[in-house]
C-alpha cells in the first residue's frame, strides 16, 4: 500500500545504490518502536544505516507520503465500518517556544509570546483524524 505512494528515484542518482524502500521503512519503524536514536540503528539488521533511514523519512515526509496513507487508511476503516462516527474527541494545546525561530511566531493567547498550537480530532475509539500542527 506505502510503495504506490513513494516518491520515485532518479534514473541515475550518483552514490551507491539506495538502500530498498522496504528495508528502510523497516528500520524506521524499529527506530520509532524501540525509541533509540538514529546512529543507534544496528548495522546487522541489514535496515541501512540510522543516516540513511533518518534522510528517507524526511524525503517521505516532504512528499507526503504518510498524510496520504493516513487519508486511504481512514477511508478503507471507514468503508469497512470500523470508525465511530457517534462521538469525536477534540483536543488542543499551546506550548510556548523560548526563543524566536523560523517555525514560531506571536502566538493566538497571548501576542507578546512566541508558541506552537497543536490539535487533535479522534472518533470514539480515539482513531486520528487529523493532527494540526501551526506556528503560534
Amino acid at each position: 500500500m506505502i510503495e504506490s505512494l513513494l516518491p520515485p528515484w532518479p534514473q541515475r542518482s550518483p552514490g551507491l545504490r539506495p538502500v530498498a524502500d522496504r528495508l528502510c521503512l523497516q528500520g524506521i519503524l524499529y527506530v520509532l518502536h524501540n525509541d533509540i536514536a538514529w546512529h543507534l540503528l544496528p548495522l546487522e539488521l541489514r535496515f541501512g544505516s540510522g543516516q540513511t533511514c533518518c534522510r528517507r523519512l524526511d524525503r517521505w515526509q516532504q512528499a507526503s507520503v504518510f498524510d496520504q496513507l493516513h487519508r486511504i487508511l481512514l477511508a478503507e476503516l471507514n468503508a469497512a465500518g470500523e470508525l465511530d462516527w457517534s462521538r469525536a474527541c477534540v483536543d488542543g494545546s499551546h506550548i510556548r517556544a523560548k526563543r524566536r525561530g523560523t517555525d514560531t511566531s506571536p502566538s493566538p493567547v497571548d501576542r507578546r509570546k512566541t508558541g506552537s498550537k497543536h490539535h487533535s480530532i479522534c472518533d470514539g475509539r480515539g482513531t486520528p483524524f487529523k493532527v494540526i500542527t501551526t506556528a503560534a
